[in-house]
């Protein structure tokens, strides 16, 4: 494989990548100074330049999470370190040469893993086909778990403040570096969607609703948000007390215990706090963006129904079946007749029935899964929708797509199954695999389809003229499967069922 360097000089130093497969690609370009000793908990602090040449060949070490969701390849692992600010670029090898015309869209993905586990570096984020097809392709690690996404900050003291929404603030940081650095790369830094999927498509709609990234992103696509993932204030305190207790502290003495714990020690309370959590519901997950802070002043919902969040184009969208791939192998979704019972049982009876009702057959398994599917992803991209439509195009989608494989495994149009059309994956070896049951026109034709329309939507933030926006009115949703149309409201009794239901409010 023919390989040689290629370098660029940022605002804080030169950077050594490498060109591969008609793609230049940097690993691991610092965009903060790495989060330790008294930084840890604190928001990013502007990176540090260096002197001579930073050879940004590999990838650094992800945010601190449990060994097992690391994993590269079979038996290699990527290390974990709180020094994990950092991003890739992969830039196409040849650019248009047209004058005036030269800077590329520049996309920038956000990883999934409920804010506790995942990695930029995973293989199937690579971006190279992406960055071929026209486009500067960015993607970042953030602060994960205990270290980020757990709002901590209730238990600052004079001599150890603590920031909330820490993780909001590293992808805020790593946008300002995309607008300062990234025409260097061929991008353009007027032109950036943002885009991400599951944890990462919850923090582009929420990103949406923080007056701190005004400017920094044109357009958005989240793919399959996560829902009940927002807390207020109380309900983070409650979450920050409940986790210095795990460490052996109080309310006193939490910021030193979070403060002189190693990290690895703040994953495995935190992974105990989850647990915790799913027995007694507090009203939202222990990880994600806490809104009423003066980060982020209102839930993103809210924002956008108020028409206080950023009024941008943006597509949202769920896969047809999400909680297949929970109900094997992450018990992490209400998704069987007990769970379900216990979720609602804090609900008004009438609303319990109507939500119930919307599932022919509960509580026979294919509905309880389907219930499962809309509690944790659908609720929460058809309220982005209905709020974010009334101030700015919206276009949702509902991807339906699985080869046979996958339909045979019993987990078909799963959660993240979109990504494989996304990244091109279908022509790779893995894709091949996937369509040796003879589908691989299907999915190469699905996978060509979502990737013009996402490319479309990066450059001119419009995902093609056939596919109407989201309306008060129709409720246009585009289904991509192996026959690509538009229904109009195609759930509604499911949609409804689930419109302002919150476990906050419970």
């Amino acid at each position: 494989m023919h390989e040689h360097t290629v370098r660029a000089t940022i605002t804080s130093g030169t950077v050594e990548g490498f060109t591969r497969d008609g793609v230049h690609r940097w690993r691991a370009i610092p965009y903060a100074r790495p989060p330790v000793g008294r930084l840890r908990l604190r928001a990013p602090q502007p990176v540090q330049p260096w002197r001579g040449v930073r050879h940004c060949h590999g990838y650094g070490n992800c945010a601190p999470q449990q060994r097992m969701y690391t994993i590269l390849a079979p038996g290699k692992y990527q290390p974990t370190g709180e020094d994990c600010l950092t991003l890739n670029v992969v830039s196409p090898m040849k650019r248009s040469e047209s004058p005036g015309k030269s800077a590329l869209p520049v996309m920038v993905f956000i990883h999934g893993g409920g804010y506790f586990m995942g990695s930029s570096a995973t293989p199937i984020y690579d971006g190279a086909a992406l960055a071929r097809s026209g486009c500067v392709y960015v993607s970042v690690n953030y602060r994960l778990g205990a270290l980020g996404c757990l709002d901590l900050s209730s238990l600052s003291t004079t001599n150890i403040p603590i920031d909330d929404n820490l993780y909001l603030r590293d992808l805020v940081m790593a946008l300002r570096w995309v607008r300062d650095n990234i025409e260097v790369f061929g991008g353009d830094p007027d032109n950036v969607t943002i885009f991400g999927e599951s944890a990462g498509a919850h923090a582009v709609a929420t990103l949406l609703a923080v007056p701190a990234a005004k400017g920094l992103f044109a357009q958005a696509i989240s793919e399959s948000p996560a829902a009940g993932m927002v807390r207020t204030p109380e309900v983070a305190a409650q979450y920050a007390s409940r986790f210095a207790k795990l460490l052996g502290a109080g309310k006193d003495d939490g910021a030193d215990a979070v403060m002189a714990v190693r990290p690895g020690d703040l994953v495995n309370a935190f992974e105990r706090l989850i647990k915790q959590g799913q027995r007694e519901m507090l009203g939202a997950f222990a990880a994600g963006p806490t809104s009423g802070t003066d980060y982020l002043p209102l839930d993103p919902v809210d924002a956008m129904r108020s028409g206080k969040a950023h009024r941008l184009p943006l597509i949202v969208g769920t896969n047809a079946e999400e909680a297949n791939l929970f109900g094997r192998f992450l018990k992490l979704l209400p998704m069987s007749e007990p769970m379900i019972e216990r979720l609602l049982a804090q609900a008004k009876p009438e609303e319990r029935e109507r939500i119930t009702a919307a599932y022919p057959g509960y509580p026979d398994p294919k509905a309880c899964s389907q219930f499962g599917s809309d509690f944790a992803f659908g609720s929460a991209a058809w309220q982005i929708a209905e709020a974010h439509n009334r101030h700015a195009p919206t276009h949702l989608y509902r991807y339906d797509y699985a080869p046979r494989p996958l339909r045979w495994s019993g987990l078909g149009a799963t959660h993240a199954t979109e990504l494989l059309a996304v990244f091109d994956v279908y022509r790779t070896r893995m894709g091949r695999l996937l369509t040796a049951a003879g589908d691989r026109r299907t999915a190469l034709r699905v996978s060509d389809d979502v990737q013009r329309r996402w490319r479309e939507f990066a450059r001119t933030g419009v995902p093609g003229a056939d596919w109407p926006t989201y309306t008060g009115a129709d409720r246009a949703v585009r289904v991509f499967d192996h026959r690509p149309r538009i229904e109009y409201d195609p759930h509604a009794a499911r949609r409804e069922a689930w419109e302002g239901f919150s476990l906050a409010a419970r």
